[in-house]
């Protein structure tokens, strides 16, 4: 154990302890567009993806719900013609410790989203060749980017709300 000048023992900083308790989809609806019109003929798709996170604090100590909704559009490229609508809130409870205060909400948005994005991406997979079309597997996201974002977003909406002097 290291010493700090007085000769104390000084306090090592835990590692960061980080685990699954459960996953669940708490949301989902997958809207076959071509199969309820009965589209005919070559489909070029155009597919588009919105990713929005949230969590929150449980009420045991050091967990919390961790939410990825999705929601995905695939559109015909030639008429705009809509496809296919996957709507998806897929969740996590994740137990974390040894996480700084001031960095709990960065590491709930981008660490627990990122651990549970395989699993995330086999149900879309799975829901869209399931539904008729060739699965879909989703590209990477990149949680970092998505956050720093959102911080963004909400530093302009801040300045915008601020009265002028």
């Amino acid at each position: 154990m290291a010493e700090n000048e007085n000769g104390a023992a000084a306090a090592q900083p835990q590692p960061v302890k980080m685990q699954i308790l459960a996953q669940f989809i708490r949301d989902m609806s997958f809207e076959n567009i071509v199969a309820q019109k009965g589209v005919q003929g070559d489909v070029k798709p155009d597919i588009q993806v919105k990713v929005n996170l949230d969590a929150k604090k449980r009420s045991a100590d050091n967990q919390y719900d961790v939410i990825t909704k999705l929601e995905i559009t695939s559109k015909n490229k030639e008429n705009g013609d809509p496809l296919f609508l996957l709507s998806l809130d897929y969740g996590g409870v994740f137990h974390v410790e040894n996480v700084p205060q001031e960095q709990i909400h960065a590491y709930l948005m981008i660490e627990c989203p990122r651990m549970l994005f395989p699993y995330l991406r086999r149900i879309v997979s799975d829901i869209t060749r399931d539904g008729g079309f060739p699965p879909l597997n989703l590209d990477n996201i990149d949680f970092v980017a998505l956050y720093r974002s959102e911080v963004e977003r909400r530093l302009e909406a801040e300045r915008a709300n601020q009265p002028v002097s």
